[in-house]
C-alpha cells in the first residue's frame, strides 16, 4: 500500500504555490506509506542547461567542493545548490552524460536529470522528508509525489519513489509487478539498465525505452497494460505534463480532480481537501486500462 499525489497547474500565477499544495497532499497520504517519501518538481528551465540531482548519505563530505571538482573533470562550468542530502548540479546539456559518469564514479546516487526536473526522496515520514528539503518553498508548473510502504524491497533512499530513467521523466507507482525481473532482463538486452531492485524503476525504464524507440508517451503508457503484469496505478511526469494509467482491473484506489486552475491526482480524495476551489472541481475515478494525460 502506497500513496500517490500529482498536481498540474494550468495557470503560471500559481507556480509559487506548487510546493505548498503538493506538500499538504503528500503528508495526507502518510498512513498509506510511512517508510519513505519523494517528490519530483518541474521548475524553471535554463536554455542549453541540464540539472542533475544527486544524493549522498554523507553530504558534508561528498558535496564539499563538488562543483569545482566536477568543473575540472568535464571542462565545463558547473553550478550547485545543496539541500540536505541532495545536491542539484547544473551543467551544459552537451556534457550531461560525462557529468553523470563522473558523479557515479564518486559514489553519488543519481536521482534524476533534466532541463526542469528535480527529484528529492529519502527514508522517513513524509512530513519530515518535506521539511528536510523545504518542499513548501519550491515552485514550478507541476509535480508528482509518493509515500511508500515497502513490501518487496528494502526501505532505502534508492527504493523510494519517484524513479527516473530518462531526462525530465519520472514515475511513481502503487501496486506490484509480477514480471518485473523478466522485463528487467529484456531491457538490459537493449542497453537499458536500472539501479535498484524496485519493480517501479522497471516500469519507468519500460516507458522511457518505448519513447526512445519512437512511441509517444500515450503509446508507452498503453504498452504497460499489455506488457507489464500485475496490478498498478502509474503516474508519470514529463517536462510538459503528467500522465495516469491503471491496470485493467483497477485494483488500486485512485481519484482525480480538475478545475480551471489545475488537474490533481491522489490515491484518496482526502488529499484534495485543502486544494483551492476543490468544492467546484470535477471529480472522478480514472477508468481501468485508460490513459489520461495533460500537458502545457
Amino acid at each position: 500500500m502506497c500513496g500517490i499525489v500529482g498536481l498540474f497547474l494550468k495557470k503560471d500565477e500559481l507556480r509559487p504555490q506548487l510546493g505548498d499544495m503538493l506538500t499538504d497532499m503528500l503528508i495526507t497520504m502518510t498512513d498509506r506509506g510511512p517508510d519513505s517519501a519523494g517528490i519530483a518538481i518541474y521548475g524553471e528551465e535554463t536554455e542549453g542547461m541540464v540539472k542533475i540531482t544527486v544524493q549522498s548519505d554523507t553530504p558534508e563530505e561528498a558535496f564539499a567542493e563538488l562543483d569545482g571538482a566536477l568543473t575540472s573533470a568535464i571542462h565545463s562550468p558547473v553550478s550547485m545548490k545543496v539541500i540536505d542530502t541532495h545536491a542539484v548540479l547544473t551543467v551544459a546539456d552537451s556534457v550531461e552524460a560525462k557529468a553523470i559518469e563522473v558523479l557515479e564514479e564518486k559514489g553519488l546516487r543519481i536521482m534524476g536529470s533534466g532541463q526542469t526536473m528535480e527529484i528529492y526522496k529519502e527514508v522517513g515520514l513524509p512530513k519530515n522528508v518535506a521539511s528536510r528539503f523545504g518542499l513548501r518553498d519550491m515552485g514550478g508548473s507541476h509535480g508528482i509525489g509518493h509515500t511508500r510502504m515497502a513490501t518487496e524491497s528494502a526501505v532505502t533512499t534508492m527504493g523510494a519513489h519517484p524513479f527516473s530513467t530518462a531526462d525530465d521523466q519520472c514515475l511513481v507507482h502503487n501496486g506490484s509487478l509480477s514480471n518485473h525481473n523478466q522485463m528487467r532482463r529484456k531491457l538490459a538486452k537493449k542497453g537499458v539498465f536500472t539501479r535498484s531492485e524496485n519493480d517501479t524503476e522497471v516500469g519507468a525504464a519500460y516507458i522511457s525505452s518505448r519513447i526512445a524507440d519512437g512511441a509517444t508517451l500515450g503509446e508507452a503508457l498503453e504498452g504497460t497494460i499489455e506488457d507489464l503484469d500485475g496490478f498498478f496505478t502509474f503516474v508519470t511526469g514529463t517536462k510538459d505534463g503528467f500522465g495516469v494509467v491503471r491496470d485493467p482491473i483497477a485494483c488500486k484506489p485512485a481519484v482525480m480532480a480538475e478545475t480551471d486552475d489545475y488537474v490533481a491526482f491522489a490515491s484518496e480524495y482526502r488529499a484534495f481537501a485543502d486544494l483551492p476551489g476543490i468544492d467546484g472541481a470535477r471529480v472522478w475515478e480514472p477508468e481501468p486500462a485508460t490513459v489520461y494525460f495533460w500537458e502545457r
